[in-house]
């Protein structure tokens, strides 16, 4: 018997008998072929939506993948880090989350989990699982599965300043759980469309009682956040998109190489939105500092192109420029870096 197969287990085999006392044996047996397929996937989806409003009714259903008989089914929740007694991991290492069993798994045991009326209390990040045989053969964690719940009068409100429609990368931003009671023992949780569910507080920034603050923003922030108690109680969720700066690109006209006492022309364009001032700078060769460019006899700025004067064009000096406007987002990237490449005069033959 084998007592806990793997993949590596898999193949044809056969056996025949021996007798010892007369060295006797039987013919080969037929040929059974084993195959041993990677663990069993359970797969959770919900119907009708995973964004609802208090009352509404919804139903979280899980089955496994290419199998469907003689399993029973477990539901679960995430909870806070703090809290974990049962992590799940990724590849045996980092761990993606955690979950506790739900008090009513039983009652989802045939594969479907239903919640109506759904309350507010009832937002969170769920998962599934299933098991069969004796011993329990068990199946991986299910993908997560979100519910987002908003109520008329949610315990504690999620504040998030400042407070805007938009949010770019670089921005700071702060969380936190505020209600007309004490909103102590409420934390900040993320979700992220990658199925991760984390606390805030374990992000990089700066903690002041329940207010967590984010001082440099990545796209990575993007997700959908919300207050949750010790006990389990919710706030509205909202949902947070951390969009990249435009782009910019820097090109030069002539082309490199140019030929000394020529005039190089730059062109600065951003990508998308209007209104943009742009910036210039140059750094010389073989030296580390930038240096700001402005307006003289040595370069004309016309808005999005700067005149670089045959008497200043040197060979290895780099440019970079980047937009500036007034409205949100008020800057761009920096753009790429063109460095200059001259050649000897040209001359006719």
């Amino acid at each position: 018997m084998i007592s806990s197969v793997r993949q590596y287990d898999s193949g044809t085999y056969t056996c025949r008998g021996y007798r010892g006392r007369d060295s006797q044996s039987s013919e080969i047996s037929n040929a059974v072929t084993l195959t041993v397929s990677e663990r069993a996937q359970a797969v959770l989806n919900v119907s009708p939506q995973s964004w609802l409003t208090e009352g509404d009714s919804v139903s979280l259903s899980c089955e496994v993948r290419d199998s469907s008989t003689g399993w029973t089914f477990s539901w679960y929740r995430s909870v806070p880090y703090r809290e974990c007694l049962t992590p799940v991991t990724y590849n045996h290492s980092y761990v993606r989350y955690c979950v506790e069993l739900l008090s009513d798994s039983i009652r989802g045991s045939g594969g479907s989990y239903t919640l109506s009326p759904a309350a507010q209390h009832h937002t969170g990040v769920y998962v599934c699982r299933a098991e069969r045989g004796e011993p329990a053969y068990q199946t991986q964690y299910s993908n997560t599965q979100p519910l987002w719940i908003t109520g008329l009068s949610p315990p504690v409100s999620l504040i998030i300043s400042p407070s805007r429609t938009q949010h770019f990368s670089g921005d700071s931003l702060s969380l936190s759980c505020e209600g007309q009671s004490d909103s102590t023992g409420w934390r900040v949780r993320r979700y992220t469309h990658s199925g991760n569910v984390s606390d805030c507080s374990s992000f990089r920034g700066s903690v002041t009682g329940s207010r967590r603050t984010i001082r440099y923003l990545y796209t990575s922030h993007t997700g959908v956040y919300w207050c949750q108690s010790e006990s389990g109680g919710s706030s509205n969720p909202v949902n947070i998109t951390v969009h990249n700066l435009p782009t910019t690109k820097l090109t030069v006209e002539p082309q490199n190489p140019v030929f000394t006492g020529e005039s190089v022309t730059l062109k600065c364009e951003v990508q998308g939105y209007d209104g943009w001032t742009y910036q210039w700078r140059y750094k010389k060769k073989a030296q580390s500092q930038w240096t700001t460019v402005s307006q003289s006899v040595f370069y004309t700025v016309n808005r999005d192109t700067l005149t670089i004067s045959g008497d200043a064009v040197v060979n290895g000096d780099q440019y970079q420029c980047r937009g500036e406007r007034h409205d949100r987002p008020t800057t761009s990237k920096s753009s790429n870096i063109v460095t200059i490449t001259v050649h000897g005069k040209i001359t006719a033959t």
